[in-house]
């Protein structure tokens, strides 16, 4: 595939859940554009779709390895999108980045990944918790969060504040990632 046959496929119209995972697929084979795919997400950002950033999220569920070498761009772009439907594939993103430095302390994320990098996704996830987005960003990035507060000693007051100001007025599925949150934090204190 080529990055033409790329932008080809990602603007042929609103793309299924199966030519997805068959664009997924052939990227898993292409590497190299996932640069040219996290392009195409800041630039459909723009307009009303969103294919780009609903492939590039499930790329990286598959393959979160290719970000690495694009890591700087993604992080950079986090902070310009608008689109619900770009902010949430990205968010969730984050995520999965977080989990593998932190979690999983994966030795190419905890190299590849500098302290400024990092700082970068606090602000970006606080923003996105706190500002007008949908749930599945905001849960996102609570836990991006929980898990960047291991890193930086101020995140993580600051994420309890913020959650025990929100969680009595969010949705369900919020109040329950909340909880959860909360609970991890306090766990974490002792």
């Amino acid at each position: 595939m080529t990055k033409e046959q790329l932008h080809q496929k990602l603007n042929s119209g609103r793309l299924s859940k199966v030519q997805i995972d068959g664009l997924v697929a052939e990227l898993e084979q292409h590497p190299e554009l996932v640069g040219h795919l996290l392009q195409e997400v800041f630039e459909e950002d723009k307009g009303d779709t969103f294919n780009a950033s609903w492939t590039f999220d499930h790329l990286m569920r598959k393959k979160l390895p290719y970000l690495l070498p694009f890591l700087q761009p993604f992080v950079d772009g986090l902070e310009t999108l608008r689109s619900q439907s770009c902010i949430r594939p990205m968010a969730h993103v984050c995520e999965l980045l977080t989990i593998a430095y932190f979690k999983k302390k994966d030795p190419a994320f905890q190299k590849n990944i500098s302290d400024e990098n990092l700082e970068q996704l606090v602000t970006v996830c606080f923003d996105w918790l706190i500002g007008q987005n949908k749930v599945a960003a905001k849960v996102f990035a609570m836990t991006s969060l929980s898990h960047l507060g291991e890193k930086f000693d101020w995140v993580h007051p600051e994420l309890k504040m913020v959650l025990e100001q929100t969680i009595s007025s969010g949705t369900a599925g919020y109040k329950n990632r909340a909880k959860k949150t909360l609970d991890r934090l306090k766990a974490l204190r002792h």
